[in-house]
């Protein structure tokens, strides 16, 4: 990633909100993040994406700022979303279990280490439940200290990924035991995450849910680093993958004609699988038995595309960057 002393401080949150069909809702949480109370701009900091999911009922806002000051964004994003969204009368076929679902803090400067990210997910929890009173948070990755719990295995023990969450069973890192209408929130820190979704011609879930156990990272033969799920959507069936960066070099035995992507934290070097392989693996195995593919979409960008867009929209004082979006490949 290119240097500049704007750019060395950067970090990135792909604020997750459970609301998709009311774009207006969403687009004022993510004004939320980029103007105060008063209507004044919060200096160096950018919205650069909002991917909407209809059938999923859920959004991701691409926040940036410097690492010093993307609390203050984050949390005011997340007062107003969960002021404006209520868990009681929430529909969708994605898991989910808050209001504000997801708070990923990740870095994206090279003076940015683990201890700043986990520092900043930590108060942004503390934060949140202080101003929204009935608010509640699990911690995960760098600010599960001191496991440092991965964001799936931490879903696993709330029951995130249950259709009916027990929140009364629940018993949050942060705050007071959940409510419906707030739910509960995942706030943690991590390197990057990149979202990749691969849609397969079928409605058949069971062939959906075949070919995610293939690639999940933890079955044998696996893709390192990739979490994912087999949803319905649209009319098909969506493999949905949180794509993690994972420490080491890339793998020389998996390629798809494109280099893994690589980059450093504190010194540790991260890579992470390109959507090709990702792209390559399921068409395999969807081919298989008999089912063709309709194409994949990345929610939001890749690390380095992160970074370089963090560091045009904040240079050109671009603060809703995701209106200029036509131009960019999603």
């Amino acid at each position: 990633m290119a240097s500049s002393s704007l750019g060395r401080r950067l970090a990135a949150c792909l604020l997750n909100v459970s609301e998709a069909h009311r774009k207006d809702l969403v687009e004022t949480v993510a004004k939320a993040a980029l103007y105060d109370t008063e209507g004044i701009r919060r200096k160096g900091t950018a919205v650069l994406n909002i991917f909407n999911d209809q059938d999923y009922n859920r959004s991701v806002v691409t926040i940036v700022a410097s690492i010093d000051s993307i609390r203050e964004a984050v949390l005011s994003a997340c007062e107003k979303a969960c002021g404006l969204i209520d868990m009681r009368t929430h529909i969708g076929v994605h898991p989910c279990m808050g209001a504000v679902d997801l708070i990923p803090i990740y870095p994206l400067g090279e003076e940015v280490g683990v201890e700043d990210c986990a520092k900043e997910a930590q108060a942004v929890a503390q934060g949140l439940t202080e101003q929204v009173q009935g608010t509640s948070a699990f911690l995960f990755g760098w600010a599960d200290v001191p496991l440092e719990r991965g964001l799936a295995q931490r879903r696993k023990e709330m029951g995130w990924f249950k259709k009916i969450p027990d929140l009364q069973a629940i018993r949050p890192d942060v705050g007071p035991q959940p409510q419906k209408r707030f739910g509960l929130t995942g706030v943690g820190a991590s390197p990057y995450v990149m979202n990749c979704n691969v849609t397969i011609d079928t409605q058949d879930i069971t062939i959906g849910r075949s070919i995610a156990t293939a690639i999940r990272e933890s079955t044998p033969g696996g893709l390192p680093g990739v979490q994912v799920l087999a949803l319905p959507h649209e009319g098909a069936v969506e493999i949905a993958c949180n794509v993690e960066s994972v420490k080491g070099a890339p793998p020389s035995n998996m390629t798809a004609g494109e280099p893994w992507p690589s980059f450093s934290i504190s010194g540790q070097l991260y890579c992470h699988v390109p959507a090709s392989l990702i792209t390559m693996r399921v068409a395999e195995l969807a081919g298989r038995q008999g089912v063709g593919m309709k194409g994949t979409a990345l929610v939001g960008f890749t690390p380095h595309e992160c970074r370089n867009l963090a560091e045009l929209a904040l240079t050109q004082g671009i603060a809703e960057f995701w209106k200029d979006q036509r131009r960019i490949r999603m």
